[in-house]
């Protein structure tokens, strides 16, 4: 905002005024980005969980495929593999968080029906395709969390730089008017009563 800095009443007020939405502004911003970050890292958390899940299921279905190429054969499966449709169940949805919107992906649940006939397959053909389902499923749900968490991060920045700016230069700027506007009153306020004093003196 900007102010006549002359010091009058008026100005001294807006000046107070300034500072303390200035104050009241910053002290908004350090809630948000506090409330980001314990988002951000329940995210982060999240994340970690889900990628340990995910390496763990990874191993095991490229242990199951390994079987199942050897059973089949690689060039069968990957016959078969041709006919897993693709995939068009993926949705994304978004929530608020302090204003930050950050995406729900989904998907369907997985149709326990192979896209292949079992007269030709063996079990091992069904273990990997079901661990590769469960890759999927937990692929599409980490592809959210981390999204979230970058945008969370993206915006705990953007209010860092704002709180900082408040803290270091818009509040300190409006302290010190207010300070120099009031000095500059209180000695004009002064010279005023003494000019009165030897105007009263004078007339007695």
């Amino acid at each position: 905002m900007e102010l006549n800095t002359f010091p009058t009443k008026g100005n001294l007020i807006a000046a107070k005024n300034s500072l303390a939405l200035a104050k009241q502004g910053y002290e908004l911003m350090d809630k948000k980005r506090n409330i980001l970050i314990r988002e951000l890292m329940d995210l982060i958390d999240e994340a970690r969980d889900i990628q340990g899940q995910i390496d763990s299921t990874f191993r095991a279905a490229y242990s199951a495929l390994q079987i199942a190429n050897i059973d089949h054969g690689i060039q069968y499966v990957e016959e078969i593999s041709h006919s897993v449709p693709v995939e068009e169940s993926i949705r994304i949805r978004t929530r608020s968080i302090m204003g930050t919107e950050i995406p729900l992906v989904t998907c369907d649940p997985v149709m326990d029906v192979p896209t292949y006939g079992y007269y030709n397959t063996k079990k091992s053909l069904d273990n990997a395709r079901s661990a590769f389902e469960k890759v999927k499923a937990l692929t599409v749900q980490l592809s959210g969390v981390e999204s979230s968490a970058y945008r969370l991060a993206a915006n705990i920045k953007k209010t860092q730089k704002r709180a900082n700016a408040l803290k270091n230069i818009t509040i300190p700027y409006y302290e010190n008017l207010v300070k120099t506007m009031g000095d500059a009153l209180e000695e004009k306020e002064r010279e005023e009563f003494t000019r009165l004093k030897v105007i009263k003196k004078r007339k007695t």
